[in-house]
């Protein structure tokens, strides 16, 4: 298969209408504070098991269309002794791989932070598709401030973001390419619009710069919301109407799928401001969702480690998955949250 087919064949299952990606890609030091805020011991066999349970879960793929795997996860199998990039296939769900090496500081700045990894990632990606990756995923992030993010932060993420894109379509795996306006602090949303707008700019005339085909990324941005901090909180109308504004005024009609990630959101309120936008359609974007913690919060406080209560945990996981599944749709109702929604049999 060519790296254009393969890309083709690839994206046109990411951005499958109502289904989403699930964001299983925390490093071995994010999980561990998950795990021990829980109280569940971080071992390589409890990530596994953990990791295990959510691509296990049955039905799952009627709303997940992919999973970004960390590294360790890539390489490790089932408890039927299947690796985890066949498990995913088998059930119809594609296998993504984070490939950015996390943060350092940018000199020159008020320690604001740039995305390393690019040192040996066509080799990486060769690897990591020979396991079975067809997509990969890479974060940038950043800070509100008074006087942040900078000009030299904006353009270095944006370079960095477009030449890890291109090294990805060139091995014909599909790029997820993620601009992450951080929630933390006490902005306005307002403020927060005024950011993300020359952040997503800059992103798109990188990315145009390096040639790369906006057909084959999917695009995985922060919503425009008020920091954590911020006294007024921003309603789900509000959060749709100043993200839809920005996108519409930054992301070129040729990118098929904008899949936002939840970024420090309730899991309530992840799913109530995607719906929110897709009830503005029609739009020139699938709108869908990338979560983490929004996913699985209830998943893993369910779970405990302990393995009698995988089911219950997949219940948690399966329930959010599928409401925004209805979101991703402008389907979504929040007297759903109070519903019991019953695992696929």
């Amino acid at each position: 298969m060519s790296n254009i087919a393969a890309l083709q064949a690839t994206i046109a299952k990411l951005a499958t209408k109502g289904k989403g990606i699930l964001a299983a890609d925390e490093s071995t030091g994010t999980i561990t504070k998950r795990f021990q805020a829980l109280n569940i011991e971080s071992t390589e066999d409890s990530r596994r098991a953990y990791r295990e349970l959510l691509v296990t879960t049955p039905g799952i793929n009627e709303f997940v269309a992919g999973v970004i795997l960390y590294e360790e996860t890539l390489n490790q199998k089932t408890s039927q002794g299947i690796p985890f990039a066949n498990a995913l296939e088998k059930a119809g769900i594609l296998p993504g791989i984070k490939v950015d090496k996390g943060l350092i500081n940018l000199a020159n700045t008020n320690e604001e932070q740039v995305t390393q990894g690019l040192d040996g990632l066509p080799e990486r990606l060769a690897e990591y598709k020979a396991k079975g990756a067809r997509f990969a995923k890479w974060r940038a992030v950043y800070n509100i401030s008074a006087n942040t993010p900078s000009q030299l932060l904006i353009d270095t993420n944006a370079e960095v973001l477009a030449r890890y894109a291109a090294i990805c379509q060139a091995a014909g795996i599909v790029p997820i390419v993620e601009p992450e306006v951080l929630i933390d602090g006490d902005h306005t949303i307002e403020r927060c619009e005024e950011v993300t707008e020359p952040v997503f700019q800059a992103v798109f005339e990188a990315l145009y710069r390096h040639k790369v085909k906006l057909e084959y990324i999917v695009l995985k941005p922060s919503m425009v919301i008020n920091g954590k901090a911020c006294s007024k909180k921003a309603d789900p109308a509000a959060v749709a109407k100043a993200t839809i504004r920005v996108l519409r005024r930054t992301v070129p009609g040729a990118v098929p799928t904008v899949n936002f990630l939840s970024g420090g959101q309730s899991s309530e309120q992840a799913t109530a401001n995607l719906d929110e936008m897709n009830k503005l359609a029609p739009l020139p974007w699938n709108l869908s969702f990338s979560y983490a913690r929004a996913l699985q919060d209830y998943c893993v406080k369910t779970w405990k480690g302990d393995a009698n209560n995988v089911k219950a945990a997949q219940q948690a996981f399966y329930k959010r998955a599928k409401l925004n599944s209805l979101a991703a749709v402008g389907k979504y109702n929040k007297s759903m949250e109070e519903e019991v929604i019953s695992l696929a049999s």
